[in-house]
């Protein structure tokens, strides 16, 4: 239930959090990591995204709960909705 509140409110705001996140150099392929090669974030990397969600979250308050404990078990769901492509690669 708060999942799918969360997945509207992430839908609902996509093109601007989109647009902050490609405004951010890096943040995409690094965000895109997981989907792309299949290979896990490190700590670092989560860390490094959470940084980037700081900044953001000033203008996108729905990004808050990436920061939350546990929050970046929801990272693979936020680069499935933003994915622009239009088939996931293999």
């Amino acid at each position: 239930m708060i999942i799918g509140y969360f997945k509207k409110l992430i839908i609902k705001n996509r093109e601007f959090i989109l647009t902050e996140v490609l405004a951010v150099k890096g943040l995409m392929a690094l965000l895109m990591k997981n989907r792309n090669t299949g290979e896990k974030w490190t700590r670092d990397e989560k860390m490094e995204i959470k940084n980037h969600f700081r900044v953001i979250s000033k203008m996108i308050p729905v990004i808050v709960v990436f920061l939350l404990p546990a929050g970046s078990l929801l990272l693979p769901f936020l680069a499935e909705v933003l994915d622009r492509r239009k088939k996931r690669r293999p």
